[in-house]
């Protein structure tokens, strides 16, 4: 029997932009780093049993739902992370921690499996890592009515919602990229000089500062190559993270 708890809430200072629009916003492909591109591939393909579009010597391409995620070949080697979220459908998340039980270990809090409860976002999650050590997450957001029948299977992983980004002054970051791609800010989340969140409930930039923990863990987050291909207000962009 899988034991869950409902455990923790985002907790954040608050400043004030503008409301994020209406429109939204899509995050069509992510491209990271990876130490090891084989391991990798086994890992999405077959343990999260996600299908492989593209698979060369030097990098891998996985289809998340309407994502692309490409990872890259690291020749110069990191340990630092990256966070990636996936959207499931808003009623699955039960179903999603069955599902787990036989392929990843979900993060504990204790002897029972975390549910983050985000109240102000109206969403839950649980948290695991890839065979990178990368975090990733399965949220289900409320907000978004998209309940769906039928026993979850990877096929109900709808894309990519978040990634993270790692900047030393995540609102001066985040007020950039609303200046110059037309980007919004999240109105659901309580932004900080720690934690700043760009997009809607379809497509997240989590901009935190460096050596701030990556919940719900301990890990220190570090600054990482990652380039992100995104849709907002119907306009495309690319945005380019660098170390």
């Amino acid at each position: 029997m899988v034991e869950i708890t409902i455990f923790a809430k985002r907790q954040t200072a608050s400043f004030t932009l503008k409301k994020y629009n209406p429109y939204k916003m899509k995050l069509d492909s992510i491209e990271i780093l990876t130490n090891d591109l084989n391991a990798t591939k086994d890992f999405y393909e077959k343990i999260l049993e996600l299908p492989i579009v593209e698979n060369k010597s030097n990098f891998l391409c996985i289809k998340i739902g309407s994502t692309i995620l490409k990872f890259v070949e690291n020749l110069e080697k990191s340990d630092s992370i990256y966070h990636l979220a996936f959207n499931i459908p808003e009623n699955k998340l039960n179903e999603v921690i069955k599902w787990c039980a036989n392929r990843i270990e979900l993060i504990k809090k204790e002897d029972d499996i975390l549910i983050a409860e985000f109240e102000t976002w109206n969403a839950n999650a649980v948290y695991f890592y890839d065979n990178n050590g990368n975090l990733l997450e399965f949220i289900a957001r409320h907000d978004l009515k998209n309940t769906t029948t039928g026993a979850f299977n990877s096929e109900q992983i709808l894309n990519i919602s978040e990634i993270g980004v790692v900047k030393e002054n995540p609102q001066e970051f985040g007020l950039q990229l609303i200046e110059d791609y037309g980007l919004s800010l999240f109105d659901k989340n309580q932004n900080s000089e720690m934690f700043t969140a760009i997009g809607d409930d379809n497509g997240l930039l989590i901009i935190v500062k460096a050596k701030r923990n990556w919940y719900p863990t301990e890990i220190p987050a570090k600054s990482k190559w990652t380039k992100i291909g995104l849709t907002n207000k119907g306009q495309g962009a690319t945005i380019e993270i660098t170390d």
